[in-house]
């Protein structure tokens, strides 16, 4: 089997319907689904069962990023391991084909692809997905940053090197250094392009920097996020914003949002660097279980036509 994909669920009713219906219209078809799912209480499940996949269950006590990943890879039979969060869908047919290309290449171990959002997205995650995400591809990164929202690994190098379970965040940063470090590549795709959900509230924000930064320190112990980091990052990203959204005509309706969003990325960011011990249940639950919200694709345009979706709620096709 040259594929399988890896998808980490909990309470994703709302968007998993769309991935799993992206993935059946892709043209790469030697495919296995694997859903590692942590506890759903939702329709997640119910949704899950009109397609073709495994279910493996976890208890949300033991979910981490990486021990659910790990999970799942270790279930897969495909040579190739993708691994999406449950509420991303693709853009196009061909984002299978277009992100496991590089792995023609040796000497590639990873490789991850454009995410971006719409509208409904907050203002200043938009300027972020730009920012991460360019428009042009990049064979060999010189980093080791990615982000398993919407990434793929060779299933032989992980089997030596499983994900870390016990960081709160950016395994997929953690895996990366670790695999660039034996000498392998990392490779951007953008044409393997999904639109990330997030719909998140000012604490979700601010918990989702936070256990990033927690994970960051950790990794890189003598890194320092000192105050005026923070003033410095929150003055200039609050401008840049408010400039973009100026020219886009977006600057009445974003210019709260703009406001509320930098101050709690950046204060999680600070108050994470400052607390990264051990992660207990009390944060699991704080950092694991938000909220969420669907959206709908807009991206750039490309030769090849992109999927046209159900509107929510329809029913979904390519049932059992």
């Amino acid at each position: 089997m040259r594929a399988s994909i890896v998808i980490r669920a909990h309470n994703e009713g709302k968007h998993i319907a769309r991935l799993l219906e992206g993935i059946a219209q892709q043209s790469e078809r030697d495919l296995e689904i694997i859903l590692v799912d942590s506890g759903s209480t939702d329709r997640t499940l119910e949704i899950a069962s009109h397609y073709p996949l495994q279910v493996l269950q976890i208890q949300p006590e033991d979910f981490t990023f990486g021990y659910s990943l790990n999970q799942g890879v270790s279930a897969a039979q495909g040579e190739l391991i993708v691994i999406v969060s449950a509420h991303v869908f693709p853009v196009y047919p061909d984002w299978l084909e277009s992100l496991l290309a590089p792995f023609a290449d040796s000497q590639v171990a990873l490789t991850y692809g454009k995410q971006r959002g719409n509208s409904l997205n907050k203002f200043s995650e938009q300027q972020i997905f730009h920012r991460w995400y360019p428009d042009a591809s990049q064979p060999h990164q010189p980093y080791p940053f990615c982000n398993n929202a919407n990434a793929a690994i060779r299933h032989s190098l992980w089997d030596g090197n499983r994900y870390d379970e016990t960081l709160p965040g950016l395994e997929d940063l953690e895996w990366a250094h670790r695999i660039m470090a034996q000498g392998y590549a990392i490779s951007y795709v953008a044409e393997a392009e999904v639109i990330h959900v997030h719909e998140e509230s000012p604490q979700g924000v601010y918990n989702r920097y936070r256990r990033e930064a927690m994970a960051f320190k950790r990794m890189f112990p003598h890194e320092q996020y000192q105050l005026w980091n923070l003033i410095h990052n929150l003055t200039t990203n609050i401008l840049s914003d408010l400039g973009h959204a100026a020219r886009q005509r977006q600057l009445a309706s974003r210019f709260g949002e703009i406001f509320w969003f930098r101050w709690m990325q950046f204060c999680g960011t600070y108050k994470g660097y400052r607390q990264s011990g051990p992660l207990t249940w009390q944060l699991r639950q704080t950092f694991y279980y938000p909220r969420g919200i669907s959206l709908s694709a807009h991206s750039a345009s490309r030769d090849i036509l992109p999927i046209q979706y159900n509107a929510p709620g329809e029913s979904h096709s390519q049932k059992r």
